[in-house]
């Protein structure tokens, strides 16, 4: 069989450029057009959202006002739709400062967590306000994107619970949608215990697949392999001797924990469902000295990689030198 020659990493680094900016105007272009055609158009029958975010990973927060002229409903619900699936759930509608009709609502995604039943792909969102016998239905026009905001925090990627990634955004026509995707599989810290037996990592497993993996910490040149025990409904524990994992010489050793499946899977262990923009910094965890039995004094520190990564650093006392 004939073998093409692979290009360059130079040439893939830049075609990868290049589609980057080709989307990233298309995006701005048929923002403009949206912005330019459709929301004036439906402007006068839609309601205009004055905000629109998911802060928590799972909840959808909306506050809109209603076009002029709309009167106050007996009952309003939001509408979540995809193909044949609707859901629907209470909204509150009021009349502002200004006497203009306000809505707002919040839903929950999610079956996990008792909310809508969202599967992988685009959800529309609709307001629907009853009148006794008298339903009518108004779209909820997305004039201007999320922008995420500035600080120490930043609004959650991923529902903590079922680690699902749920964002919004909005058509060509300019409504507002939910869109979803499934959650990957990763392995999720819980808890980190230290003592001068050996090292405790609780963690739980996010994603499909049901079946328990064994451990591996590994650092260079060393790989140690230990079973896990499910100690409660989704936590997972591991536990590896500190004996085992003396720093050669004078180096300092970075053990990297690593869950490992019968179907060749490997998933770094890690912290990646949080909503912290430094969590190195705020993750941070205490150094300890410990002395194994038999072995010289030795550091040993938890911490967190810029990825989310869990590594653990083994390093010599200096007096024991």
């Amino acid at each position: 069989m004939r073998r093409f020659p692979r290009r360059p990493r130079g040439l893939r680094r830049r075609a990868g450029a290049v589609r980057y900016r080709m989307r990233k105007r298309t995006a701005a272009l048929r923002a403009a057009f949206t912005a330019r055609f459709f929301l004036p158009l439906r402007a006068r029958r839609g309601a205009r959202l004055l905000y629109a975010a998911i802060l928590d990973g799972q909840t959808v927060n909306l506050h809109a006002r209603l076009p002029r002229g709309a009167r106050l409903p007996e009952r309003a619900e939001i509408l979540l739709k995809r193909g044949r699936v609707r859901w629907r759930t209470d909204a509150r509608v009021y009349e502002g400062p200004d006497g203009q009709l306000l809505m707002d609502a919040a839903v929950l995604l999610g079956t996990e967590v008792g909310g809508a039943p969202v599967t992988d792909g685009r959800w529309k969102l609709g307001l629907r306000l009853r009148d006794g016998r008298r339903t009518r239905s108004c779209a909820l026009l997305l004039v201007e994107p999320p922008v995420p905001y500035e600080g120490p925090t930043k609004p959650m990627e991923q529902s903590a619970a079922t680690g699902a990634k749920h964002r919004i955004s909005r058509s060509f026509a300019g409504s507002a949608r939910v869109v979803t995707r499934s959650a990957r599989p990763s392995a999720e810290v819980l808890k980190i215990h230290i003592d001068h037996a050996g090292i405790t990592v609780d963690f739980r497993l996010l994603g499909p697949g049901d079946e328990l993996p064994w451990m591996e910490f590994i650092a260079s040149g060393r790989t140690l392999e230990t079973d896990v025990d499910e100690v409660a409904p989704d936590v997972i524990r591991a536990v590896v001797p500190l004996d085992q994992m003396p720093p050669r010489g004078k180096g300092v050793d970075q053990w990297d924990v690593v869950a490992c499946f019968g179907n060749g899977d490997r998933l770094r262990v890690g912290r990646r469902l949080h909503d912290v923009r430094n969590p190195a910094r705020v993750f941070a965890m205490k150094q300890l000295a410990i002395t194994p039995e038999g072995l010289a004094p030795m550091i040993v520190q938890p911490r967190y990689t810029p990825a989310g990564n869990l590594r653990i650093t083994c390093t010599p006392m200096p007096e024991a030198h």
